[in-house]
């Protein structure tokens, strides 16, 4: 997330809303479009919007997310340039990616891997809000760490624990 951005939990949009257009809709889309990468059992997320603006943030750097699937709004006000680009799965060494620049309309959305490399580029003028989901699997990311590719050592911890789960020994789990 950028300097000027906020949780949406902290606004108490998670139940309502953010998990909702998760499990309803994003769920099932996903599970078409990134099965491979964890897409049908997304099962926590995180939200937020940033802000971009003359003499705050106006870009963001190129990189990956801490996510199964990024779900990515456009949620507006006026703004010029700003688009996003995207380059290979942050597997494949820089020296050998290219980039591909995508506009970014107001009120589209782009779904990609969270592992996709991308990146903002600057606005010119204006401000420009985007709704931002992170969304997670903790059957993929049980096994490995998104971000550092490591087996995780799981610790407790309040909320969704960045997607990470314990699973309960007394379970019988049915595969």
């Amino acid at each position: 997330m950028n300097n000027f951005g906020v949780l949406l939990d902290e606004l108490g949009l998670d139940e309502g809303l953010i998990t909702p257009l998760r499990e309803l809709y994003l769920k099932p889309l996903s599970s078409l479009l990134y099965p491979d990468c964890g897409g049908k059992w997304l099962d926590s997320h995180k939200a937020f919007a940033v802000k971009y603006t003359l003499n705050e943030d106006l870009d963001l750097s190129y990189h990956y997310d801490n996510a199964e699937v990024t779900l990515n709004v456009s949620l507006g006000k006026v703004f010029t340039e700003g688009n996003l680009y995207f380059g290979d799965m942050r597997q494949v060494p820089l020296s050998e990616t290219e980039c591909v620049e995508v506009e970014h309309r107001v009120t589209e959305a782009v779904l990609h891997r969270g592992q996709h490399m991308h990146g903002a580029l600057p606005i010119t003028s204006g401000c420009r809000w985007n709704l931002v989901l992170w969304m997670r699997a903790s059957r993929q990311r049980n096994l490995l760490c998104p971000m550092c590719n490591r087996s995780p050592r799981l610790q407790p911890s309040d909320g969704y624990g960045d997607g990470f789960t314990e699973e309960d020994p007394g379970l019988c789990v049915l595969t």
